[in-house]
């Protein structure tokens, strides 16, 4: 077998095959945050052994990335790949690290995946994950297990490479370098913006020639700092890379669009109604109109409905309340929840159906919906307090408990957000009671202004209409 490093002295290298950003696993619907695999996951487990650890979104492209990319696969002392959200490319790349090199390879995946074909025999060491967030417990479960595995594989001779344990006598292929084509593509992207976009600003904070993950690092941070223009910049540099290194012009990264999208109509520049359609038609370029994907559905019918409520017509009412029906019957969770059935009771107070059966209709189902929101609630609600009471027990008792794996600030948000969610889905069953219990929780849980100020505004549009329209249900709507 070749050796890895030609320098003896160079500290091992391990390079992970996997996605990144936010994707949707189309088995389950679920968007799993891979950002957050292979920073609480994978990388300080690698680098607790000395290893440095790079993913593709982490290679300098001061050149082809696809050379990058197969030089990482053919010289890396460790790979470790990652399958979750059957990633076409992540297979790929796995296959190619198979036929070169016969061990030290790694493959893992989330529990909930479902493999495509036979992966039998191929050893897949699998994690939990909890859609955008990962418990603190299964990251100390998993760092242990991958960290076992690490120093298994590296220690032993035995080929973990199915093509080169089914043909024992193939011999690995030799390497020889070759120099690497250097260019400025990615200087000119940050320093020359497009001319006939007129809401770019400059990049003169990050360096010369950035990573496809810092990139995406700074742009990420821009919308925590609600700097949206520049993360427009950022996410349309990172577009720009990745685009300049593919021949299929239509090859499109669908957590980049989406959050290109969002900074775009985050922004409202020149102004917030061409900001919205920007940002719609950026989305076109991820098949809004057929495709699956809950994140792209969940943007699509939050940009309509924007627009609806600027006043730009009934059409975009309609097209959020197919986005969100979409959205709601896919991934089936509170946000998606909680908003259709507040855009059923917009259309009540339209001409879209004008019969009084259609607007009974409208004004039924989504009480129907509220009532499905609520069990969600409850069960969103006891998941954190379980982790809530487990984290307690482990302090209590002594135990370590690594806190930097575990955002409380998500948590809390979450159980703020529970809690308006019940009250309003109590409010439009004529649960007084319970809405007001709801509501008294919900101020009583730390939040950011801007957090009521949100409920509050689509509240009041829903008093309006149940004081107008609740005489269509029966028993007919009452505020007593």
């Amino acid at each position: 077998m070749p050796p890895a490093n030609d320098n003896n002295t160079a500290p091992k290298r391990c390079f992970v095959i996997m996605g990144f950003g936010i994707k949707t696993d189309f088995a389950t619907g679920r968007k799993l945050d891979l950002n957050k695999s292979y920073k609480l996951l994978i990388k300080p487990v690698v680098e607790n052994k000395g290893i440095v650890c790079i993913r593709a979104d982490e290679i300098l492209h001061s050149g082809s990335i696809d050379y990058q990319m197969y030089k990482e696969l053919y010289n890396a002392d460790l790979v470790i790949a990652d399958l979750s959200t059957a990633n076409v490319n992540a297979f790929y790349e796995l296959g190619i690290r198979h036929a070169l090199r016969s061990r030290t390879t790694i493959v893992i995946s989330e529990d909930k995946y479902s493999y495509p074909f036979d992966l039998n025999h191929i050893k897949i060491t699998s994690y939990t994950h909890l859609g955008e967030a990962i418990d603190y417990e299964e990251v100390e479960r998993f760092r242990k297990v991958l960290g076992e595995t690490i120093d298994t594989v590296l220690n032993i001779n035995d080929p973990d490479s199915p093509v080169y344990s089914y043909l024992p006598d193939l011999n690995p292929p030799l390497f020889k370098t070759i120099e690497n084509f250097q260019n400025n593509f990615v200087k000119e992207i940050l320093h020359k913006p497009d001319q006939n976009d007129d809401d770019m600003v400059s990049s003169n904070n990050i360096s010369e020639n950035p990573t496809l993950g810092s990139l995406i690092e700074f742009g990420e941070t821009a919308l925590l700092e609600r700097k949206f223009a520049e993360a427009k910049t950022f996410f349309l540099s990172a577009i720009q890379i990745l685009k300049s290194e593919s021949k299929d012009d239509s090859n499109n990264d669908s957590y980049l669009i989406h959050r290109l999208a969002f900074a775009t109509y985050k922004a409202k520049l020149p102004d917030a109604i061409t900001s919205l359609n920007k940002a719609i038609q950026l989305l076109t370029k991820l098949d809004i109109e057929r495709t699956n994907d809950t994140e792209t559905v969940s943007l699509a019918g939050r940009i309509e409905k924007k627009l609806f409520e600027k006043g730009q017509g009934d059409q975009h009412l309609a097209n959020a309340i197919q986005f969100y029906q979409r959205g709601y019957f896919l991934l089936h969770n509170r946000y998606h929840g909680i908003n259709l059935a507040f855009l059923f009771n917009k259309r009540v107070d339209t001409s879209i159906f004008n019969t009084r059966e259609d607007k009974i209709a409208d004004m039924v189902f989504a009480n129907r919906v509220r009532r499905q929101v609520l069990e969600m609630c409850e069960k969103d609600w006891n998941v954190i307090v379980d982790r809530k009471n487990r984290i307690a027990l482990k302090s209590s008792r002594g135990d370590a408990v690594n806190f930097s794996d575990y955002n409380a600030a998500d948590d809390i948000e979450q159980m703020f957000w529970i809690q308006v969610n019940k009250a309003e889905c109590h409010y439009c069953l004529g649960e007084m009671n319970e809405y007001k219990l709801a509501i008294a929780r919900a101020k009583e849980i730390e939040h950011a202004d801007w957090m009521m100020k949100a409920f509050e505004k689509q509240f009041s549009e829903l008093q309006t209409l149940f004081r107008k329209y609740g005489n269509l249900l029966k028993p007919t709507f009452s505020e007593i």
